[in-house]
């Protein structure tokens, strides 16, 4: 019983742990807005940038997993979810920039490594359009996600529960639900020039869906 006790005690602990370092690095987006002068297109290409993060994290785990296996299934997870990124990162990017950046002008890349040239070509388009301050926030989310990959992945034992197939299909949901709401409410901000309050309410939402995707996710593992 007391065994079970301290178990229960130390998977609370590191959830409240990870879910505090989550919380606190979507509170930056707000000091982004009242301090540096953020618009809508900072707010979301910060928030697309995050998937970046995701998906490094994602190959850390399938690594970790069955390094052969894992290496495979990275170079997969690579080319669907890099293009997965950039086509999102393209919806981005007509948000955010004042007008349309060039894409893809060379020499495309061949077969199925074009999604990873679109990619690329994406994250180089968003990072000359970033604002300044958009390293703090993205070292915050990294700082953020890597305290969960330890605290609930490798020492709450969550590498047990998953094989390579759930651990490529996971970042795809998370993206869909989180995106889908910040991309629409972006939209809605720009349309009406992107007032403080509009503003504030979108670093709310993301904050509020981060917070039950995340609960949710490890609840989910737990059980």
């Amino acid at each position: 019983m007391e065994a079970a006790a301290d178990d229960l005690r130390s998977t609370d602990i590191r959830r409240t742990l990870s879910l505090a370092a989550l919380g606190l690095s979507n509170v930056l987006p707000l000091v982004g807005v009242f301090y540096w002068g953020w618009d809508v297109g900072s707010l979301v290409v910060v928030y697309w940038s995050e998937n970046l993060i995701i998906g490094a994290f994602t190959l850390v785990k399938l690594l970790a997993a069955s390094p052969l296996k894992g290496l495979l299934a990275g170079v997969v997870f690579v080319i669907h979810y890099g293009g997965f990124c950039a086509v999102h990162g393209v919806f981005v990017l007509i948000l955010a920039a004042e007008q349309q950046p060039a894409i893809m002008e060379g020499e495309p890349w061949p077969l199925f490594l074009v999604f990873v040239q679109l990619l690329i070509d994406v994250v180089r388009a968003v990072l000359a359009m970033a604002p300044a301050e958009w390293l703090v926030a993205f070292a915050a989310l990294a700082v953020s996600h890597g305290i969960s990959l330890v605290l609930n992945y490798f020492r709450g034992g969550e590498h047990r529960e998953h094989d390579a197939r759930s651990l490529m299909a996971a970042p795809y949901r998370r993206i869909v639900i989180m995106h889908l709401a910040i991309l629409a409410g972006g939209f809605g901000v720009a349309v009406v020039g992107s007032p403080l309050p509009l503003l504030v309410l979108l670093v709310v939402l993301k904050l509020v869906l981060d917070v039950w995707l995340h609960i949710r996710e490890h609840r989910t593992s737990a059980a």
